[in-house]
């Protein structure tokens, strides 16, 4: 899925992910897009990618952000159907978080 998702959006400058995606073919389809691939290689790797640290230790501020998100039943269930009405709980949501 991460292609279809991948290609939805604008071009980013590099993707930050976990071990999970560590896949030949994303890995090619991100280096034919000039972007940046930010994921640790796998323990069954024999020649494992380089890492940039710096930037894949960023991810947890994301990490972080979405187990708060979860918290928040409303949010979690998707009780909004609409996605307006969804949107403005995610705006409320990460506004109040980020006074807490």
């Amino acid at each position: 899925m991460a292609l279809p998702l991948l290609q939805s959006v604008a071009r980013p400058g590099r993707l930050l992910a976990d071990k999970a995606c560590d896949a030949e073919s994303l890995r090619r389809w991100l280096k034919d897009r000039r972007i940046k691939a930010v994921i640790p290689s796998t323990a069954t790797r024999t020649v494992p990618y380089p890492l940039d640290h710096r930037a894949y230790k960023r991810r947890n501020v994301l990490e972080r952000l979405f187990c708060r998100l979860k918290n928040w039943r409303r949010l979690a269930t998707r009780y909004d159907r609409l996605a307006r009405n969804y949107l403005v709980s995610l705006a409320l949501i990460a506004t109040v978080n980020e006074w807490t």
